[in-house]
């Protein structure tokens, strides 16, 4: 299977009350996972605009940062992130990301099932 760029759903939404709005494309659909994960997902947040703090019950989530640099708030604890970063929030923990500098900060999201 191949899905082409424009065949990809797309939206852009204000996230856990973060300051603007994060565009988001979905990578997967959610009927693709095999029952392993609810989220494959490329994000763009545009300069002063963030995802708000929030949690993972039974699912972790994993950012890979690919260009841009935010701070990520890693259980309260903040930390700046760059492209080739990493970020992971296990089950029960949360996270947050705001885009702290001049460009875009751009990341792909996952999400799988503890």
């Amino acid at each position: 299977m191949v899905r082409k760029d424009r065949e990809r759903v797309t939206l852009s939404a204000v996230r856990f009350g973060g300051p603007g709005e994060t565009w988001m494309a979905q990578l997967l659909n959610p009927d693709e996972f095999a029952d392993k994960g609810r989220l494959f997902n490329h994000n763009i947040l545009k300069p002063g605009c963030g995802l708000g703090k929030h949690s993972h019950d039974g699912e972790f989530e994993v950012y890979y940062i690919l260009r841009g640099e935010g701070l990520y708030n890693d259980n309260g604890n903040e930390v700046t992130v760059r492209a080739g970063d990493v970020t992971v929030c296990p089950s029960g923990e949360e996270h947050g990301i705001l885009n702290t500098g001049r460009e875009d900060l751009e990341f792909i999201a996952l999400i799988l099932f503890a």
